[in-house]
């Protein structure tokens, strides 16, 4: 099984619809929902490593709730980044899983590539949320952890400490009518 494999469930087009709700615009690259949210939508798709005018995309597992990614945003806000910063320069335990974690990321990110029939990024190009060596981008991290569990220790920690950003049910609807909460960020 491949990596591509573990985090591929093909999208539908209500799926791409939802996605282009979610993010306000439609989605590049777009390759296969990596995971759903207990609500039924994706929150998580996989792209490509090469948008089709050949731009490299790095980013393969893209957070795209907004209710998600707000509640990461909090998190990001209150100082959660400086704190696993500060440990992963004092854990080798905990780096060394983070370095596993980049490793998984460019295999999945290389095995797209391939499965799209182009060259995999450069070597040296960095996977996402500032793997191996920073914490950058906890949307990241988390949409990677949710894509491929167990993998990423930063995005498990960050999932563990949001609120269920699904509780309300969904965030996008598929039948043309607008998700109403007010205050939400889209």
């Amino acid at each position: 099984m491949t990596s591509t494999d573990r985090a591929a469930e093909p999208f539908s087009a209500e799926d791409a619809a939802a996605v282009a709700q979610q993010l306000g615009r439609p989605p590049r690259g777009l390759r296969a929902v990596a995971h759903r949210c207990p609500c039924g939508l994706p929150d998580v798709v996989r792209t490509a490593p090469r948008l089709d005018d050949g731009t490299p995309f790095p980013t393969l597992y893209y957070l795209t709730c907004p209710r998600a990614a707000s509640a990461i945003g909090t998190l990001e806000a209150d100082g959660a980044m400086r704190a696993m910063q500060a440990r992963l320069a004092d854990d080798p335990g905990l780096r060394a899983a983070y370095e596993r974690a980049h490793a998984a990321y460019l295999a999945a990110r290389d095995d797209q590539a391939r499965a799209d029939g182009v060259e995999p990024l450069p070597e040296g190009m960095q996977s996402a949320g500032g793997m191996p060596e920073r914490v950058k981008c906890l949307h990241a991290l988390v949409a990677h952890e949710l894509a491929e569990p167990g993998t990423n220790p930063f995005g498990r920690e960050a999932l563990d400490a949001l609120p269920d950003w699904w509780a309300k049910g969904p965030c996008a609807c598929t039948d043309g009518a607008a998700d109403s909460d007010e205050g939400e960020t889209k």
